[in-house]
């Protein structure tokens, strides 16, 4: 007599026939371990600790299905009543797998005769539920599209477990007990450890700097790898370094990433993911993967999209977009190259939004942070949307510290595209970073804002920089380059009629003589330029040439006159303080010099003790470690040989972590005393001036 027949398209194992009154059957459904595996030690000891339905999410290609049969195979064992193993096509060619198939091919795998299968969904999974309560059996649901496409998969009762892969996040199975698992890229030792899985010892250490190099190019991505392995083990005589070279060029390496037959694609692996994608999720992925810097907030995902919190998480639920850290987001490297291959003609219009968003966001904490400070206007040809709105100076100060590499980036591409107001303006923007940070990047931005006032043709624009870049290389040592490029400055200032600016360009250009070592010279002429700002009577300009020329009064063994010029800046900036918190604070510092070239330490302990923790609260580190320095002095003056070592190393490690050029003088100093004394302090009340400190 023949027995009933089944239909084996979805089926991984045995094929099991059985009469309408056979018991349940085990089954052995479960592929074998893929060949090359390598990481993933944190995932797997995450499996120890998950309930007994597990999500395996990430982006096409990190390695899911991979890790999901790894581990299914090391705990096979432990499930008596067998495993099961199905792929849900989620995001395969053609359409996901409906439930009722699904439950179809799991109960006739499970021993239910084709005759004996329900015809509803509802009977179908009520069946299902009663085949596996009770059982210690694994569920491995590979490529799942939806929480709902799962959750009639998973087995009843608590003995058995689910594992299910999918690019999205599944999030919605959480109320099932569900644990999320997120794969994100390997690491480099783990890639070159796949890498040598494929290829052999041998050949991966004959190219140990290739291999890693191919790692950083396949961006820890183990499908990536895969192909590029792939690759190398048919050509036996083809090198690592001479795929790395194919691979160099961004345009070119999605498309080399693919074995001959395209059978396996890591640009296929994303299309699959984009193409599931509704219509504004996929504009938006497209377009802001053209943003200029290496990951975002939400700020500049509003600059494109009304609808920004919702497609962000559209496209964290499918992995195209990772959250590093609360509210900031990157694509994956070669996700990145797939959006940007889709990218439309709408590309300048998108970099114009972000880099004009950013601008009205660093202006918004520029104004915060340095209110007096003059500005050249700009007409904004886009209308950024949700700006953000700082409560005070810390948090500006914060957000732009955090902001500068993307803030570089955009103006960066602005001068790329010769917009050259706009290069310009992210330049100066960032000036409140030179006052509090220091920052290292410094030179940086204000060559290209050069640039790009050069580009605009704004003499105005171009001063300013010139000035900004000329107080930079005068900090870095270049005296010859930063008199020739204050000097630059004063003349363009006269010319386009500036007269403020070109007086306090003359200042800056009098430090740049200070620090050549030419302190008479430049006493001379911060003398003019105070006669001059005393005749325009502005308190703050003429407070912070007063701050300057009680320096060099100091310097020049005139103690003091320096602390007449420094109780009569302070008297002055007191007056605005609340705008500009940092300049009251620079007399301390001054004031702490002074009294101890004239030898009144009890004095210059108590002003320096104030300059210190002026400098902390305003968050200023390298001003923290020249008043740092300074204190050490005072300490060691004072016989405390101890505390004035202490001090003196700290201000060293703040300024090393800041790339301060103050350090390696501090270094030397403090490393050629073997007595117990301590260097004096070479540096000098902190350094900048002109009316946009």
């Amino acid at each position: 007599m023949a027995g009933p027949s089944i239909q084996a398209g979805h089926i991984y194992g045995g094929v099991h026939v059985h009469s309408a009154e056979a018991a349940p059957v085990v089954p052995h459904q479960l592929p074998g371990p893929v060949p090359h595996f390598a990481g993933r030690r944190a995932e797997l000891e995450a499996f120890q600790a998950a309930g007994s339905v597990i999500v395996l999410s990430g982006a096409g290609g990190t390695g899911k299905t991979a890790l999901a049969r790894q581990w299914a195979h090391q705990r096979a064992g432990a499930f008596e009543h067998g495993q099961l193993f199905l792929s849900l096509n989620g995001f395969g060619p053609g359409p996901p797998l409906h439930p009722a198939e699904a439950l179809r091919s799991f109960l006739r795998a499970l021993g239910v005769p084709p005759d004996g299968l329900p015809v509803s969904l509802a009977d179908l999974a009520a069946l299902y539920r009663s085949r596996t309560a009770g059982r210690s059996i694994l569920v491995v649901l590979d490529d799942a599209y939806s929480a709902a496409q799962a959750r009639v998969l998973l087995p009843a009762g608590a003995t058995g477990t689910a594992v299910i892969t999918s690019r999205s996040r599944l999030s919605a199975l959480i109320a099932d007990g569900a644990t999320i698992i997120e794969l994100t890229p390997l690491n480099t030792d783990d890639s070159v450890a796949l890498l040598t899985s494929a290829l052999g010892r041998t050949r991966v250490e004959r190219e140990q700097k290739h291999a890693a190099r191919l790692a950083d190019l396949c961006a820890g991505l183990p499908l990536a790898l895969s192909v590029a392995a792939a690759r190398l083990s048919t050509r036996p005589k083809l090198t690592i370094a001479g795929v790395v070279a194919a691979l160099a060029d961004e345009t070119e390496r999605l498309i080399r990433l693919a074995t001959p037959d395209e059978e396996v694609s890591v640009r296929g692996s994303f299309e699959l993911s984009y193409q599931a994608l509704e219509t504004p999720a996929a504009v938006l992925y497209r377009r802001l993967a053209q943003h200029p810097g290496p990951d975002f907030g939400l700020g500049p995902v509003a600059a494109l999209t009304a609808d920004a919190v919702r497609l962000v998480d559209v496209l964290l639920e499918v992995n195209l977009l990772e959250e590093i850290a609360e509210g900031r987001f990157r694509y994956h490297q070669l996700v990145r190259l797939h959006a940007l291959q889709k990218a439309d003609e709408a590309g300048d219009d998108v970099v114009l939004a972000i880099a004009e968003w950013y601008l009205a966001a660093a202006s918004a904490a520029d104004t915060v942070v340095t209110p007096y400070r003059r500005r050249l206007g700009y007409e904004f040809r886009t209308v950024p949307a949700a700006v953000p709105v700082f409560d005070d100076r810390g948090a500006a100060l914060v957000w732009l510290d955090h902001e500068r590499t993307n803030l570089a980036a955009a103006g960066q591409a602005a001068l790329d595209r010769r917009w050259a107001a706009l290069a310009w303006q992210l330049s100066d923007v960032v000036w409140p970073l030179q006052l509090y940070r220091k920052s290292v990047d410094r030179r940086d931005f204000d060559q290209r804002g050069l640039a790009a006032a050069r580009m605009w043709g704004d003499p105005r624009a171009e001063a300013r920089m010139l000035k900004q870049l000329g107080r930079t290389s005068s900090t870095l040592g270049e005296h010859d380059e930063a008199e020739r490029l204050l000097t630059e400055a004063v003349m363009l200032f006269r010319r386009a009629g500036e007269v403020e600016e070109g007086t306090e360009a003359e200042g800056l250009l009098a430090l740049a003589y200070r620090d050549a070592g030419r302190l008479q010279a430049a006493s001379d002429l911060l003398r003019r330029v105070l006669a001059e700002s005393r005749a325009r009577g502005r308190d703050r300009d003429i407070g912070l040439t007063l701050i300057n020329l009680g320096d060099l009064s100091s310097r020049l063994g005139r103690p003091a006159e320096a602390i007449e010029f420094l109780r009569e800046a302070g008297g002055r900036l007191e007056r605005s303080a609340a705008a500009d918190p940092y300049n009251p604070v620079r007399v301390k510092a001054g004031l702490a010099r002074a009294y101890l070239a004239a030898g009144d330490l009890p004095a210059a302990d108590r002003a320096a003790a104030e300059a210190l923790d002026g400098m902390r609260r305003l968050g200023t580190p390298v001003g923290e470690a020249e008043a740092m320095e300074l204190a050490g002095v005072i300490a060691t003056r004072r016989g405390d040989v101890t505390l004035g070592r202490s001090h003196l190393r700290q201000a060293l490690a703040i300024f090393e972590a800041h790339g301060s050029p103050r350090a390696a003088a501090l270094r030397e100093g403090l490393a050629d005393r073997d007595d117990g004394t301590v260097p004096e302090a070479g540096g000098h009340t902190p350094e900048l001036t002109g009316n946009q400190d």
